[in-house]
């Protein structure tokens, strides 16, 4: 069975963009794009109330569905409207999907992303990657061959997960974007409370060991994947500011992972990608992993 896109989809214009950009992954991916509407109140309202509102629900989805067959050609969409909670629905929808895609209001030009409870509960329980999209940026083709429009990939080094590694590879294959893996480093304990500033030859020491375990990390996927230019960037600081500043200069993508935790207590999005859905521009894919 061919694994769809998905698309989440409630008539405001962040979904509309999200639906845009997944219809032109879809496309690249060569799968077909289904988007999904989840509205709750109809699941427990009155019947009058529920027929009319199911009216205006399947009229936007066709208003959305048609849009997106004129302006992407060839594209496969189907549309479903589920009367029950989105978050449920969602996580239901992720699961067997190849993508799931979801809207996102802005928090300014400067800002990232305002992720609201539902959109925490399925970045944290989907089984398939998750890309959130900001209104106004959900450009239907990630840009590379001109060089702009870079896949950025916050990679681990002590734990690398080849899941989120491969995802951002493919993705630049895809679109033929230059890779930048990004790495960020930071003191060891044993200097954190050091008397005297470290010396200038430690710092320089401590950076060149991590680039050389990121080219060593990168080495196995640019065999795997010769066409992808990717390039390395290592930086002392935060991962989530690191990464969010990295993907400032004119980023298509920014990938990061989320590890699957099995606990049922909190959200469990992690440090990284939480911090960085609050500050990243671009469309952010966050990527599950064991």
């Amino acid at each position: 069975m061919v694994q769809s896109v998905i698309a989440g989809v409630d008539g405001s214009p962040e979904s509309v963009a999200a639906a845009r950009w997944a219809a032109g992954e879809a496309l690249r991916r060569e799968r077909p794009l289904r988007l999904v509407l989840a509205w709750p109140w109809l699941f427990n309202a009155p019947p009058t109330v529920r027929d009319s509102d199911t009216g205006l629900a399947q009229e936007m989805l066709l208003e959305i569905e048609s849009g997106l067959r004129g302006d992407f050609p060839g594209l496969e969409v189907s549309a479903d409207r589920i009367a029950d909670h989105p978050a449920e629905v969602l996580v239901a929808a992720a699961e067997g999907a190849e993508l799931l895609v979801l809207g996102s209001r802005g928090l300014g030009a400067v800002a990232g992303f305002l992720v609201g409870s539902v959109g925490l509960q399925v970045l944290a329980r989907a089984a398939c990657p998750v890309v959130l999209v900001r209104s106004g940026e959900g450009a239907p083709e990630v840009r590379g061959a001109d060089g702009t429009g870079e896949v950025v990939l916050g990679m681990e080094l002590e734990r690398p997960c080849d899941e989120v590694v491969e995802f951002a590879f493919q993705a630049a294959a895809r679109s033929s974007a230059r890779l930048r893996a990004v790495h960020t480093w930071s003191l060891p304990s044993t200097y954190g409370y050091a008397a005297a500033p470290l010396s200038v030859d430690l710092t320089t020491s401590l950076a060149k060991d991590a680039e050389q375990a990121l080219a060593a990390a990168l080495h196995p996927w640019r065999e795997k994947y010769p066409q992808v230019e990717a390039v390395e960037q290592v930086m002392l600081g935060s991962a989530g500011q690191v990464l969010a500043e990295a993907a400032a200069q004119g980023a298509a993508l920014l990938v990061v992972g989320r590890r699957v935790r099995t606990s049922p207590v909190g959200m469990h999005v992690g440090p990284v990608a939480h911090a960085v859905l609050h500050h990243a521009r671009c469309p952010v894919a966050v990527v599950p992993h064991p």
